[in-house]
């Protein structure tokens, strides 16, 4: 017998990862569907001695393949053909929900529904009668309260107790002729019969869908398909303007006999969230209180992580100096003190703040908030060109650059989407704060806070500019109507927030380990080998011994690029590093100083060298804050948007950083 495939499916904030991790617990995993970075959840669950596959599909509200998660959880259905698809409906919005039930439906699925948020339907005044949904559907229905442990069990015998079923089929008596016809003519060929139900085919060639087309194109009886479909199609336009928008009538149609037969009760009362929604949402104090919520964001990532920082941050250094004073090679012992572990612990010194700001955005996500912070900022995003839902992936990009722009996934128009990818970057990630931090220490002592903000306002203020700039000029027209269901708030489920942000820490865990780590390295060994050969772990803190490195030769090959804004080899060489990776630059310096990368000592030295000016200092600041990310922003780019706009990315943010730090040091210089 073959694995068992079971497929969770459900409109977006219905409860379906609450629901994933009740029935797989530990054993889940992640990784990304193929071809494309889209998370991709799986997991074992283990019912009655049998073992099951669970498959986390993306959220959609419908199988129409317009967005890349509507298209990968229709592939995978369509194509792989789960044993059983668990569809979790949210019973507080039953008739939305309810459009991909019947779509799941229309491809042949083995459908179990899920009706989750039963309380809170209930104290919206629906009560909803799962005998008569069932009896109305035709598959079986599961009442569930999943954020309290409510219908777990019932959902597990569920889904044993109905594999191998036979569904039901779905008639829509407007078009059933019609479908009957093009069914009769696709059976024809039993090779695409058997691959897929000919009444999908049928019923999504007749709205017209291309990548059903694309399939039939491949069949042997294409031409007769294709001729009985115009037939049918011109029969049907005599009646109907638009067939897509007929059909969706007709599931709407369907939708509301059955929400008639299976609700039992209705009154109109305002729930806690809608109360809430009052507030949160309001015409004038709905930004104020976003700007608020953001600012506590950061308030309480920065201020509760700094200890842990403090803690990593002497382990290293003590674990450094203690190895290194055991090793009589010198090569072997600077390998290991200033490569390997100063290397290591300047990267996880931010292990901390970007934790607990991935878990208070997981918290944010979770309770419902950040579908408002969408829905208030769109008013603002439109001036500039940008969709509504462009404000999650922006500020996700405080948080890392890389998971901000996988985000980008829930816009369904691929100009937005583009466009969103194309100027996330500038949203200042954390890699970047440790240079704002060293510079800011050395330059601006007791103004600190006040430029290290600018630093994040000047990202956002150019991410605007330049999205306006890049609509007028290449992704002309309107952004896209901004339609979003708000999910109703919800209690934290700390399972599932502490689940999201360990998944995203361990991306960063992953790059640190590998990418970052590296390239930390490899500056070490450019720095203490030149042409000469190997120079001695001395040449890290005696200046003629450096500029006799292979760093050395790099840098003043790099210099005259940064002659005009006054930066000289090492602050070159610097940000050619920070190709890889934003945590290396300060690494480098402090590498390239002697001092190791410790924030205050690598400051101290910046100040002392005389290279910098505040105004220098300042665009360097600037400079890093713009140019490319990283190699892992960089391909995820190109993994979301392919190689054309992740080299565009890189070509105009090198540009526009350039730009940018000559003009501060231009207005700088006349001001000074």
């Amino acid at each position: 017998m073959g694995e068992t495939v079971i497929a969770l499916i459900g409109n977006p904030n219905v409860g379906k990862t609450t629901i994933f991790n009740a029935l797989t617990g530990l054993k889940q995993h992640v990784g990304n569907w193929p071809g494309v970075t889209v998370e991709k959840k799986e997991g074992e669950l283990e019912y009655r001695g049998r073992k099951f596959h669970v498959v986390d599909l993306p959220g959609v509200y419908a199988l129409t393949a317009y967005s890349i998660d509507e298209k990968i959880a229709r592939d995978f259905i369509v194509r792989e053909k789960p044993d059983l698809v668990v569809d979790i409906v949210d019973a507080s919005n039953l008739q939305r929900n309810l459009y991909l039930t019947l779509q799941l439906l229309e491809i042949g699925a083995n459908v179990v529904v899920a009706l989750n948020k039963v309380d809170l339907a209930e104290e919206k005044g629906i009560k909803i009668d799962p005998k008569r949904l069932e009896e109305a559907l035709g598959v079986p229905v599961v009442p569930m309260v999943a954020s309290k442990g409510e219908g777990i069990e019932e959902i597990k015998k569920a889904i044993a107790e109905n594999l191998g079923r036979k569904p039901k089929t779905l008639r829509y008596p407007n078009f059933e002729p019609y479908i009957e016809r093009l069914v009769k003519v696709i059976e024809l060929d039993g090779k695409l019969a058997g691959d897929y139900n000919p009444r999908w085919l049928a019923i999504k060639l007749l709205e017209g869908d291309e990548g059903i087309r694309g399939i039939i194109e491949g069949s042997e009886k294409r031409d007769e398909v294709m001729k009985e479909l115009i037939n049918v199609k011109k029969e049907l336009e005599r009646k109907y303007e638009d067939l897509e928008l007929a059909f969706a009538d007709g599931r709407y149609g369907l939708i509301d006999q059955i929400t008639k037969r299976a609700i039992v009760a209705r009154e109109e009362r305002m729930t806690f969230s809608e109360m809430l929604d009052e507030v949160f949402t309001h015409k004038y104090l709905g930004i104020p209180i976003f700007i608020g919520i953001m600012w506590a964001t950061f308030k309480f990532t920065f201020d509760v992580s700094a200890p842990f920082s403090d803690i990593i941050d002497w382990f290293f250094g003590w674990l450094g100096d203690a190895v290194g004073s055991h090793i009589a090679n010198d090569a072997l012992a600077s390998l290991l003190r200033d490569g390997i572990i100063a290397g290591l612990g300047s990267v996880l010194v931010f292990l901390p703040p970007i934790a607990f700001l991935f878990l208070a955005f997981s918290w944010l996500e979770d309770s419902g908030y950040m579908a408002r912070a969408a829905f208030v900022m769109d008013r603002v995003m439109h001036r500039f060109g940008l969709h509504g839902k462009s404000v999650i992936p922006m500020i996700m990009g405080f948080g890392c650059n890389v998971p901000a722009i996988m985000a980008t996934r829930t816009l369904e128009d691929e100009k937005d989407r583009i466009l969103t990818i194309l100027v996330n970057p500038l949203m200042s990630c954390p890699a970047r704060l440790p240079i704002y931090a060293v510079f800011a220490g050395a330059f601006f002592a007791g103004k600190e806070g006040t430029v290290i903000t600018s630093m994040y306002l000047l990202g956002i203020g150019l991410a605007l500019v330049i999205a306006w700039l890049f609509r007028k000029l290449i992704f002309k027209g309107e952004p896209s109507y901004f339609i979003m269901e708000l999910p109703p708030y919800n209690r934290p489920n700390w399972r599932g927030i502490l689940g999201a942000t360990w998944a995203r820490t361990e991306k960063f865990l992953k790059k640190a380990g590998t990418v970052i780590f590296g390239g930390v390295v490899v500056v070490w060994l450019l720095s203490v080998t030149g042409p000469s050969g190997y120079l001695g772990s001395e040449a890290l803190e005696n200046g003629e011994l450096l500029v006799k490195s292979w760093v050395a030769v790099l840098g003043h090959a790099l210099q005259p690029l940064f002659s005009p804004m006054g930066w000289d080899w090492k602050a070159a060489v610097a940000l050619f590093f920070g190709f890889i990776a934003k945590e290396i630059v300060v690494g480098t310096l402090g590498v390239l100083y002697g001092v190791g990368g410790e924030e205050t000592a690598v400051s101290h030295a910046i100040a002392a060298s005389g290279t910098f000016t505040p105004v220098t200092a300042y665009a360097f600041m600037a400079f890093s804050l713009i140019y490319v990310p990283c190699v892992a922003t960089i391909a995820v780019i190109k993994g979301e948007a392919g190689w054309k706009w992740a080299l565009f990315a890189v070509a105009y943010e090198i540009i526009l950083a350039y730009l940018v730090a000559l003009a501060i040091v231009g207005i700088g210089g006349v001001l000074a």
